[in-house]
């Protein structure tokens, strides 16, 4: 039987009727981050173990990352670190109070080792978008580390802090959240410098307990920094977010213009063009306009190159190297991305949806200049009781847009479909037999949804 005493766990024994009591005392913070200063690659799957990498055995629902512990030092792990002493068969593993909390505590541990720029981004919509434009930016003057696809969680975060090489002079963080305290909590791992909100939707209703609960959690990176003397970055054109604001002392505000003058504020920026792709313009240091084509469509995207453009200058990245950066970006992983096949073309943005980013994907979607145009939409999940609601708005709105047909996916449009002309298919399956049954020709189509519902696969062969 095993039971925990202050930082050391004990193992009663038995011999000849005699309790021998055996002794684990638990790693330290400090003396975990001496390893790992060693042993910098960290894992915490047991089938991806590197030789001389740092396992951590993390615990899910259905596994416990103990048990394959001893697996990953006989893959080529150095350590592994583990919270149940009943694994502890060699020195080699590492025992803890807990891997997880260990994991954020040493992830911790290892960004106050640096003392830099540390931007925290997060938002309703648009946040990996913003990320990878921001990252871009800053890393063509300095050596930047970020966030990687969308490890924006309690695991994810910690991960990528760990992942930061000793040279860095700036790092971009990620931030996602569904639940509130979600955001205060990864504050307090990866400790902002600075933060920006790209916006305040519905998303994650349920989670959140509806629109007031996303706009709370949302704004803890705001009070995190109010409380840290940190600086804001403020979008003036987004809803929610100047009120949200008011207690940060710290804060730079900037705003779509017509007319981007040094006189007003050098953080002005221009949407020049909209299609085929959005192009901008903004000052250089010494004041003269400079223009942007980029590969984004969309005019939701526009705010996401802004901010980009916008920390770019606050940081004193010189503007033709954002002017390059903007231009060379290419969306992908099914966000923003346009695909042709054969005459027809593809707005292919089925990474994520809810109301919000649908709302403006349809409006963005309706003022194309097309002839044929088809939106594909799959169902928003995480709405909770809103739910019904929010999927007959969209419908509804889409069905404004000048469509020449409207196609909803998944049954929470199953309702919406019957209240409308809309065409319905309970899954992607279903929808994919049909479509390849079908001869589209000229055709612009639309296609977002949640990443459940996998929309992307009604292009593949």
């Amino acid at each position: 039987m095993y039971r925990m005493r202050g930082l050391s766990y004990y193992c009663g024994l038995v011999f000849n009727k005699q309790i021998y009591t055996v002794s684990f005392q638990t790693t330290s913070i400090e003396a975990l981050y001496e390893i790992f200063k060693r042993h910098p690659k960290i894992i915490t799957d047991s089938r991806k173990v590197e030789q001389g990498s740092l396992f951590f055995a993390l615990k899910g629902e259905k596994f416990n990352g103990n048990e394959f512990a001893e697996q990953a030092l006989k893959a080529g792990a150095a350590y592994a670190v583990i919270d149940e002493s009943d694994f502890k068969t060699d020195d080699r593993l590492l025992l803890v109070d807990d891997v997880l909390t260990t994991l954020q505590d040493l992830a911790r541990h290892h960004r106050r080792q640096f003392n830099i720029p540390v931007i925290a981004i997060t938002g309703s919509n648009g946040k990996t978008t913003t990320k990878e434009l921001v990252s871009n930016v800053l890393a063509s003057h300095y050596p930047a580390h970020f966030t990687k696809g969308n490890l924006n969680n309690h695991i994810g975060v910690p991960l990528t802090l760990l992942a930061m090489p000793e040279k860095t002079e700036v790092a971009i963080i990620e931030m996602g959240a569904n639940h509130p305290g979600e955001i205060d909590f990864l504050c307090h791992i990866a400790e902002p410098t600075h933060g920006l909100i790209t916006n305040v939707g519905k998303a994650h209703l349920e989670g959140f307990g509806g629109f007031e609960g996303v706009k709370k959690t949302k704004s803890e990176l705001y009070r995190f920094l109010a409380e840290r003397g940190g600086m804001v970055f403020i979008n003036m054109d987004e809803p929610h977010l100047s009120e949200l604001a008011q207690g940060n002392k710290l804060k730079l505000f900037y705003h779509q213009s017509d007319s981007p003058s040094m006189a007003n504020t050098p953080f002005e920026v221009k949407l020049v063009a909209e299609e085929p792709f959005l192009e901008v313009a903004f000052l250089t240091e010494k004041g003269e306009l400079v223009k942007a084509a980029s590969n984004l469509i969309g005019q939701y995207n526009f705010n996401n190159i802004m901010t980009a453009i916008v920390a770019g200058k606050y940081f004193k990245v010189p503007a033709a190297k954002i002017k390059a950066t903007i231009e060379s970006y290419v969306p992908s992983n099914n966000r923003s991305q346009l695909v042709t096949a054969g005459s027809n073309t593809f707005i292919l943005d089925a990474y994520n949806a809810n109301p919000t980013s649908m709302k403006n994907a349809l409006l963005a979607f309706g003022k194309m200049k097309a002839g044929r145009k088809i939106a594909i939409l799959g169902a928003m999940l995480e709405l909770g009781e809103y739910s019904k609601h929010e999927h007959l708005e969209i419908a509804t709105l889409a069905l404004s847009c000048g469509l020449e047909q409207l196609i909803l996916v998944g049954k929470e449009f199953r309702q919406a479909a019957e209240e409308t002309d809309a065409l319905f298919f309970e899954n992607t399956a279903d929808l994919r037999a049909w479509f390849k049954q079908q001869n589209f020709s000229d055709v612009h189509f639309l296609i977002k949804g949640s990443r459940s519902i996998g929309l992307e696969k009604i292009l593949e062969n």
